[in-house]
């Protein structure tokens, strides 16, 4: 029978946990029926499409005696390739020459990809191993993105073990400049049309006679100007 890929992640001692806490019986149930549910150890269409939406990521790393780090890398859309349905690939930039994820992997290629889709709640979690590779033109020059304007140094190739979608639970929704814009270009001509509209208000009620000033704008004279402006574009909303 084939282990379940779930198990890179649950351990014995998870195992364990999960029974204390009661949701282990559900789990157990569909690895004995064969069933890998949402675990995949190959990249698939979904997620090759998911990944190619992703500007960043966050990358797990451990050192030899076992002390985390978390990276976050990041890039233009798509920076991280889809290489085979094993690995995936991008391209390490000049940074802060700390070189802790590089000097990590060299001890303990054990590796962890997250990805975070925060506009549409939705999260990934990849387990693999991984590896630096220097000294590779043609492979960076497979991985870079042209118009990108950063220095490559190297490649970080990270093979696929495993991996899972996440619950949305307590994701907070965040937008990119890029992604809010066409929202706020709308805002922005609503606005100005509302400011045309206004002037032009002021504009009648100024040309009023002075009694007529002393009272609110007539009925009809506040049906003229709604009047005017249905003729304008409709929906100032952002949906």
């Amino acid at each position: 029978m084939k282990h379940p890929i779930s198990e890179i992640a649950f351990t014995p001692i998870v195992k364990v946990a999960q029974e204390k806490r009661g949701s282990r019986t559900s789990y157990a149930k569909m690895e004995q029926r064969g069933e890998q549910g949402p675990w995949r150890d190959v990249v698939t269409p979904e997620l090759a499409q998911y990944i190619a939406e992703r500007d960043s990521l966050y990358l797990g790393t451990a050192s030899a005696d076992g002390q985390p780090y978390i990276q976050y890398r990041g890039g233009p859309k798509g920076f991280l390739k889809v290489l085979d349905e094993h690995t995936l690939a991008f391209a390490d930039f000049a940074g802060n020459a700390q070189y802790i994820s590089l000097g990590n992997l060299r001890e303990n290629n054990k590796a962890f990809i997250f990805l975070m889709d925060y506009p549409n709640r939705h999260r990934v979690k990849i387990w693999g191993t991984a590896e630096f590779i220097e000294d590779d033109p043609a492979l960076l020059q497979r991985i870079v993105d042209a118009d990108y304007k950063a220095r490559p140094e190297r490649v970080l190739l990270f093979h696929v073990k495993a991996w899972s979608p996440n619950c949305p639970q307590h994701i907070k929704q965040r937008f990119t400049v890029e992604e809010m814009a066409p929202k706020v270009h709308k805002l922005q001509r609503c606005i100005a049309q509302l400011e045309e509209m206004n002037a032009a208000l002021r504009k009648k009620l100024g040309e009023a006679a002075p009694e007529d000033l002393e009272r609110e704008p007539s009925a009809q004279l506040v049906a003229s100007l709604t009047t005017e402006a249905q003729r304008e574009e409709k929906g100032c909303g952002i949906s």
